[in-house]
Formats: C-alpha cells, structure tokens, sequence
C-alpha cells in the first residue's frame, strides 16, 4: 500500500480515541484496501506479569468462521490412528519417518498433531519445531489421541495464542472480506476464551488494552472497559 494511501486511512481514526468494538470494526471497513485481502489481527496487553510461569497465558480456541487461511497440517501417528488422521485431511501423516524429513530440513506445514505415543519421537525435533512454534502441545490440543478431531479443527480455523515477553498475545480473526459480523464473531470467541484462562494469581485489571489492525493499515484502539466487568 502506498503511503499516500496509508496516509488516508489515518485521517479516519483518533489515533489517542479508544472505540466500541463495533465502533473499530466499523472503521477498519473504511480504510484503504490493498491490492491482496489483508489479515485482521488484535493485540491485547494483558496485566500479567510473563516472567511468572503461572502468569502465562496459553491456548488454542477454534473460530466460528474461521481465519481465511488454508492450514497445512502434519500428523505423527502409528497404524489406525494415521488412516484416521489421513481421512480427517491431514497434509502427510507418518512417524519415524516423517521425524526423518522434517529433520533433514522439510517445513512446509503451519501446524503440527502428535498421539501421545508418539512424542519420543517428536520430543527430538524439539530445536526444529520449537523456535517455529510447531511444537504439539497437549494444552492446545495438539497431543492427543483423537487426531481426527485435532485435524478438523486446526483445518477449520484453530487460532493458537500465547503472551509475549511484554504481557501482549497477538492473534488473527480473519480476512477483511469477512466484513463486520464475521468478524465480531471471531473476536467475541477469541476474547471469551482469553477471559476464561486467566490465571488466579493475576490481581486487579486482566485486559489492559487492545488494538485491532489489517495487514496494511493503522490500527484502532478498543475501549476495553466492557471486557473488565465481564470478570
């Protein structure tokens, strides 16, 4: 997006005004588009402090609508479980072997399932799948055995989450072509299950602040107050 566009869609936002949600989705529709259909993500600070472990929140929540992006999944699995995951529509499905081409330098998936089984063999891809955040994790869901229902859901629109080393989880609630409604829904399930996973040795406000954003343009701040007394 040129600047001169960028520079437009700034002229119709209070950069300092804090807005209803409806208020901001309403706003982000007025904005200049790109040339591609953007990504609507949210950044929420919440009042945690993340050097605490039990201060970190963590998890995964499935979209009504999903985010508008093809997710390309692995599944480490053995004998029944990989025709399961297969027929679910898991990209390649495998156990050693699978490990095998990962290892050798093979990444073109965006999530990753593993049975319980099978974390041994996973567990050694560790500094692989870490960093990339591909790593399964059974508080998201992604370690277990119900690999059917784990690939249907991160093929639907799972949206994992976590804080980031200044207390802000940054997620995606779908495409701009969603339009206001859509995306409300999104958002709504996404903050619901933020709310639910707060931790207990969190004192006074949980959600500090929060801002939404396309790819391309500037963001608008959303007054959060309503979200407070939800607790």
């Amino acid at each position: 997006m040129s600047g001169k566009k960028y520079e437009a869609s700034t002229k119709k936002v209070e950069s300092e005004k804090k807005y209803s949600l409806e208020d901001a989705l309403s706003i982000l529709e007025t904005f200049e588009k790109a040339k591609f259909d953007e990504m609507v993500d949210v950044a929420i600070r919440l009042g945690v402090d993340p050097k605490q472990t039990d201060q970190q929140v963590r998890g995964a929540c499935p979209l009504p609508h999903g985010i508008g992006k093809t997710v390309r999944v692995v599944v480490f699995a053995k004998g029944e479980k990989q025709r399961e995951a297969t027929e679910a529509g898991a990209d390649a499905v495998g156990a050693d072997d699978l490990a095998e081409k990962i290892q050798g330098g093979w990444l073109e998936f965006d999530a990753a399932i593993a049975t319980p089984d099978m974390m041994g063999v996973v567990g050694k891809l560790g500094k692989v799948l870490g960093p990339r955040g591909l790593m399964p994790n059974p508080k998201l869901g992604t370690v277990t055995f119900d690999v059917a229902k784990a690939v249907k859901e991160v093929k639907a629109g799972k949206v994992e989450f976590r804080t980031d080393k200044a207390g802000i989880i940054h997620a995606p609630i779908g495409k701009r072509s969603f339009g206001r409604d859509k995306l409300k829904d999104n958002m709504s399930t996404l903050l619901d299950v933020i709310l639910k996973a707060r931790p207990a040795s969190v004192k006074g406000n949980y959600i500090h602040s929060m801002a939404l954003s396309a790819t391309m343009t500037p963001s608008v701040r959303i007054d959060v107050t309503k979200f407070q007394k939800a607790l």
